[in-house]
């Protein structure tokens, strides 16, 4: 009889080793769903995660799309982290990704063509606000009428997916288009484009950002008041009330830097990468930073570490699609297997395995 014996406390080598097992073990059982669909799983592993990086034919265009792909991802993750960690389970970063993208592209194309150093700024401070403000609905019906944070944030997003289609078929739609959906190319509007910083790295303003992210996070959960009362308010509740901890005001803090970080994500990648308001403009990177933040452990680094990871497995997926003829829902449960088997091993942790039938008291 095999049987889990909790652990007097969490063992540190597991949670350490827990991220490389939970990657393993993806990379066994992709595999085999790989063979069984008439693909061959070593050639397919090695595409998605070697080829990307080391084979010269696609690293030139590789390389530098991993940190286009990963800046968003990391820059939701942290935001993402903050409430995880106290407890606060912001489910609904995609439609803030949206309605921040929304927001910011709805200034740019406002300011149309004004050629003035003001307008990627403006369009910054309203991609963070439309993210922000997204996510007060659920903080606000927390707080007040004490609802589901997880269930209301998630219901948001198909609202922001239906005020994303009626934007690039409406207000925001390119009246130069011919009638076709979708706003103005933004990337041909000098004053409103995320271009590259530095030639043929993939380096915006988005990855900065992403950056910048990761440090405020780990100053804020080691060095800053703020960050103690997140760190304990997840792990001890009840003591986070006599350390004198406002509940409330911290599902609003967490839930406002989560939904400020998604809107500025959604901002830089519809004034880069996307270029666009599109009806299918979204890329699920809201969905997917939630992977990264817990296989990074929701640790600042360790986030930064996973979002690469994870934007290899979008490059290299992408790789598997053209060059394997991989199906994209294959890729897409690929990734999904991370999280899976992240929670798996995640147990061993907290919990020992013991064989036999449970000693008497």
């Amino acid at each position: 009889m095999i049987r889990l014996e909790r652990r007097p406390s969490p063992s540190r080598m597991w949670t350490a080793l827990t991220p490389v097992m939970a990657v393993l073990a993806t990379m066994i059982a992709g595999g085999i769903m790989f063979a069984a669909l008439g693909k061959d799983p070593v050639e397919a592993i090695r595409t998605i995660f070697w080829d990307p990086l080391f084979n010269e034919q696609f690293a030139a265009y590789s390389r530098p799309q991993l940190l286009v792909k990963a800046g968003p991802l990391i820059l939701i993750a942290i935001g993402l982290s903050l409430g995880f960690r106290a407890g606060v389970w912001n489910i609904g970063a995609e439609g803030q990704y949206i309605i921040g993208a929304i927001c910011g592209a709805a200034v740019g194309l406002a300011l149309y063509p004004l050629d003035s150093p003001i307008v990627f700024p403006l369009m910054v401070l309203a991609g963070a606000l439309g993210g922000w403000a997204w996510a007060m609905i659920p903080a606000i019906l927390k707080t007040r009428f004490n609802t589901n944070e997880i269930l209301v944030s998630l219901l948001l997003v198909y609202v922001a997916e239906q005020l994303l289609a009626s934007m690039a078929l409406g207000l925001l739609r390119n009246p130069e288009g011919g009638g076709f959906p979708g706003s103005r190319n933004l990337q041909q509007y000098d004053a409103a484009a995320n271009l590259e910083l530095f030639a043929g790295t993939g380096v915006h303003w988005g990855v900065v950002t992403a950056f910048i992210a990761v440090i405020f996070a780990y100053v804020l959960l080691s060095r800053h008041l703020l960050g103690f009362q997140i760190r304990v308010a997840g792990s001890a509740p009840r003591a986070a009330r006599f350390a004198g901890v406002n509940p409330a005001a911290l599902v609003v803090i967490c839930l406002g830097i989560s939904g400020a970080l998604a809107g500025l994500a959604g901002m830089f990648e519809v004034a880069g990468p996307a270029g666009q308001i599109t009806i299918d403009f979204n890329s699920n990177y809201g969905f997917t930073a939630i992977i990264v933040a817990f296989l990074g452990r929701l640790n600042p680094i360790g986030i930064l570490l996973a979002g690469i990871l994870m934007a290899l497995t979008y490059i290299g997926g992408e790789l598997a699609q053209f060059m394997l003829g991989v199906p994209a829902a294959a890729i897409q449960a690929f990734q999904g297997m991370l999280l899976f088997f992240l929670l798996a091993v995640d147990v061993l942790s907290n919990f020992r395995l013991r064989l036999g039938k449970p000693e008497a008291a």
